[in-house]
Formats: C-alpha cells, structure tokens, sequence
C-alpha cells in the first residue's frame, strides 16, 4: 500500500496522522480516503475548486506531481507520499 506522510505544519492539526498506509491508485483518491479518516484536511490542501493550492506540494516516490489541477498522478503499492506545506518568512 501506498504510504502518506505530512510535514509538522499539517500534522499539527491533525493529531495521529503521522503516517498512513491507504489503498489508491492516485493522489486524488487518496486525498479523498485520508479526508474520510480525517475531516477537513483537504481543505488544507486543495483550495475551492478542488485543485491543490498554490504553496503546498506533493512528491510521489520523490517526485513532484506534475497535475494540480485534477491530481491524476499515479501511486503504486510502494509509494512512498509526502504532502508538504512550504514555508515563508525570512
């Protein structure tokens, strides 16, 4: 099974959601299982139109996603899934 994992920015809001194995074959299926087990976390990571927002990446088996838009990246039983909020300031 595919396995997800969050920088502390989101698991903060979400306690228990360190790792999680889940059974999809893409990233919007697993969105989607993940918003199931944890209410409103999508919300932190897509915005209204239900595209992933402009400062949060996601890398499967360390690659970026390259479609944000409809998230139609394939995940495999051994991906590896982060989901990361990226940081500004200075």
């Amino acid at each position: 099974m595919p396995k997800v994992n969050f920088t502390y920015a989101l698991k903060r809001f979400f306690p228990g959601i360190e790792s999680i194995d889940v059974d999809t074959a893409n990233v919007r299926d697993t969105l989607d299982s993940l918003e199931e087990e944890f209410p409103g976390l999508k919300g932190y990571i897509l915005d209204d139109q239900g595209r992933m927002r402009q400062h949060v990446n996601i890398f499967v088996d360390g690659a970026l996603i390259t479609d944000r838009e409809t998230l139609s990246d394939a995940v495999h039983a051994g991906s590896d899934i982060y989901v990361m909020q990226a940081l500004s300031g200075g």
